[in-house]
C-alpha cells in the first residue's frame, strides 16, 4: 500500500495523494495514448451511456437526516422542493448500529449523524407526503446488523402506504465492512456472519424488489477512514466480486443480480487522480466481471456509483473555504462520470448542516450542470496524455491489490485476518503526519492561516431523545407481545440455519418488532468481534 502523500508543489519528485509518479509535462512521444472505446461500451472507461448526460443528466441526491423523522421529513421535502431529484437519507449512530434511541448505549446520539429511526412509524413518518413510486429513496444504513432490518422497515411501510415492492426504487448501504473495518460498535458482528446478512439482502431484492440496489460498497468510507484513491477503488471491486461469487454460489447466475451492485464514492482533492480512479475502476471492473465471473451481459459489467464529496478534505477553520473544495470536487466526480452526485455542506465540518448551507451545496450542483457546460460532451479528457496515463497507473496498482487480496483468500479473509483495517489505519496515520510538518498542505489550517474569526452559527438538533422515547413506549404497550416474540423466534431460527433472513425480518417488523430487537438476535448469535493485533 501507499507511503506518505508527499508535496505536490514540488516540481521534482511529484506525486499524486496515492503516490503515483508525476512528470512535468506529459507528451505523446513520453506517454503515447491508447484511444478508449467510446463511450457507452465494455469496458466503459469512458462511462457508462453512449452520449452520458446528454442521455441522462446525473442524479442530484443531497444528503439529509438528523432528529427525529418528522424533522428530517421536513428537509427531505425542501430539498425536493429546491430541485433535488432523488433523497439520500443519513441514519443516526444508534440506527446504524442496531439499537434503539432509548438503549442505555445509544441515549446520547440519538438523532445525532443522521435521524433517529426505530420502527415502522418512524419510516412512515420519515418519508410522509414524499411519492415513493416516483422518487429513488437511498437508505444509508450500513451496518449488515441494521442494514436489512431498515430496509424491511421501508419495505413494510411502503406496503401499508399502498405501493407494491416492483414500484420502489433506491439504494441500500449495507456494507459488511462498515460493521468490521471502518466504523465499529459496541458488539461487532464476525466478519463473515456479516457478510451473510449482507448477500441476504441482495438475494431477497434480486427475488422480490427488482428495482432496488440492494447493496453499494462505500469506497466513501473506506476513504474517509484513511484509503486513498487506489485502494478504494481496489476494495470496491474485491467486494463485488465476494458478494458475485457468493450469490452464484447460492444458484444465481451474474447476469440475474450484477445490474443491482452499486458502489459509492469518494471526490477528494487531487483532482486529476479522481477523475483517473472513476475511469480506471470502471475499467477494472469490468474486465473482472467478464472475465472472472462470466459476465456476458454489458450491463453486468457497468460500475454504477454515487459520488459523495469528501467530508475529511472539510475544515472547521475557515469554514468558506469549503464551498471551493466542494464546487471542485463535484466537477471532479462529473468529468470522472459519476451517476449520481451529492455535494457536502460548508459547514459539516462544524455540525450538521444548516438549511443555508445544505440549499448552498444543492445550488452547486444546479451551477455545474446549467452554467458549465460540463455536460455537454461525454468524458471531455479523453486523450489527454496525463489522464489517460493516470488512468493507466491507477488500473495497474488496483489490480496488484486485488491479486494481494486474492492471495490472502479474498475479502474476507483479509478483512478477518485484519489487514484491510489495518493498512486504513496505517495510511490515515501518515497523512495527518503529513499534515502536522507541513508537508502536505491544508489552506487554512497549516498554511494561509488567518486570525480573523469568521462566524458560522452551528446548526443545533432538535431534541430528539424524548419523542422518540414516547413514540417507543406507546409501540410497546399497543402491540401483541406474543406475535412479536414468535416472529423473533422465528428470525433467530433462520440466522443459525442457513435460510434467509430477510422474509422473517418482515414479519417481525410486521408484529411491531423494533429495529434494536431485531438486530440483538443478530448481535447475541454473532456479535462480539474484534479486530486481530496484527
Amino acid at each position: 500500500m501507499s507511503g506518505r502523500p508527499q508535496h505536490t508543489d514540488a516540481v521534482a519528485g511529484a506525486t499524486t495523494d496515492a503516490g503515483i509518479p508525476v512528470d512535468a509535462v506529459y507528451t505523446p512521444e513520453s506517454h503515447p495514448v491508447r484511444t478508449p472505446e467510446p463511450p457507452g461500451e465494455p469496458p466503459f472507461t469512458r462511462g457508462v451511456r453512449p452520449l452520458m448526460y446528454r442521455e441522462r443528466p446525473w442524479a442530484v441526491r443531497q444528503l439529509a437526516g438528523f432528529g427525529t423523522p418528522e424533522d428530517t421529513n421536513r428537509r427531505l421535502r425542501l430539498l425536493l422542493e429546491h430541485g433535488a431529484t432523488a433523497v439520500n437519507t443519513v441514519f443516526d449512530f444508534p440506527t446504524n448500529r442496531g439499537y434503539d434511541s432509548d438503549a442505555p448505549l445509544a441515549r446520547a446520539d440519538a438523532g445525532q449523524g443522521g435521524v433517529a429511526v426505530d420502527s415502522v412509524e418512524d419510516m412512515l413518518a420519515l418519508y410522509a407526503g414524499i411519492p415513493l413510486d416516483q422518487v429513488s429513496v437511498s437508505i444509508v444504513v450500513s451496518h449488515p446488523v441494521a442494514a436489512g432490518v431498515a430496509l424491511a422497515m421501508y419495505l413494510v411501510a411502503a406496503e401499508r402506504r399502498g405501493y407494491r415492492p416492483e414500484a420502489l426504487a433506491g439504494t441500500l448501504q449495507n456494507d459488511f465492512m462498515m460493521e468490521t473495518v471502518v466504523l465499529t460498535a459496541p458488539s461487532v458482528l464476525e466478519p463473515a456472519f456479516a457478510f451473510r446478512l449482507s448477500t441476504d439482502v441482495v438475494e431477497y431484492c434480486l427475488e422480490h424488489v427488482p428495482r432496488w440496489n440492494a447493496i453499494s460498497y462505500t469506497g466513501y468510507n473506506y476513504r474517509e477512514a484513511g484509503a486513498d484513491a487506489v485502494q478504494e477503488a481496489a476494495l470496491v471491486v474485491a467486494h463485488a466480486v465476494a458478494t458475485a461469487e457468493e450469490m452464484v454460489r447460492r444458484g444465481h447466475p451474474v447476469d440475474s443480480f450484477a445490474t443491482r451492485l452499486t458502489a459509492f464514492f469518494s471526490a477528494d482533492n487531487d483532482f486529476f487522480e479522481e477523475i483517473a480512479k472513476y475511469r480506471a475502476a470502471r475499467r477494472v471492473y469490468a474486465r473482472v466481471f467478464a472475465e472472472r465471473l462470466g459476465a456476458r451481459e454489458p450491463r453486468s459489467r457497468m460500475l454504477r456509483y454515487h459520488v459523495q464529496t469528501a467530508g475529511s478534505a472539510l475544515t472547521a477553520q475557515q469554514p468558506l473555504n469549503n464551498v471551493t473544495r466542494a464546487a471542485y470536487h463535484a466537477l471532479a466526480a462529473v468529468l470522472g462520470g459519476a451517476q449520481s452526485l451529492h455535494v457536502s455542506a460548508y459547514d459539516e465540518a462544524l455540525s450538521i448542516p444548516s438549511e443555508s448551507a445544505a440549499l448552498t451545496a444543492l445550488h452547486t450542483q444546479h451551477i455545474l450542470r446549467h452554467e458549465t457546460g460540463v455536460d455537454r460532451t461525454a468524458d471531455p479528457l479523453a486523450g489527454s496524455h496525463y489522464v489517460e496515463s493516470l488512468t493507466d497507473a491507477v488500473e495497474e496498482r488496483v489490480c496488484e491489490l486485488l491479486e494481494r487480496i486474492d492471495a490472502l483468500g479474498g475479502l474476507v479473509a483479509a478483512v478477518e485476518q485484519g489487514w484491510v483495517h489495518k493498512h486504513l489505519l496505517s495510511n490515515a496515520y501518515d497523512r495527518q503526519l503529513a499534515i502536522d510538518d507541513g508537508t502536505h498542505t491544508v489552506v487554512g489550517v497549516n498554511r494561509f492561516r488567518s486570525e480573523e474569526p469568521v462566524h458560522i452559527d452551528p446548526f443545533r438538533v432538535p431534541a430528539t431523545l424524548e419523542p422518540q422515547q414516547d413514540k417507543l413506549r406507546r409501540l410497546r404497550a399497543g402491540r401483541d407481545g406474543a406475535r412479536v416474540t414468535a416472529a423473533l423466534d422465528e428470525l433467530r431460527a433462520a440466522a443459525s440455519s442457513d435460510r434467509n433472513t430477510m422474509p422473517p425480518l418482515l414479519d417481525a417488523v410486521r408484529a411491531g418488532a423494533t429495529l434494536g430487537e431485531c438486530s440483538e438476535v443478530f448481535r447475541v448469535l454473532h456479535g462480539g468481534w474484534r479486530q486481530p493485533l496484527i
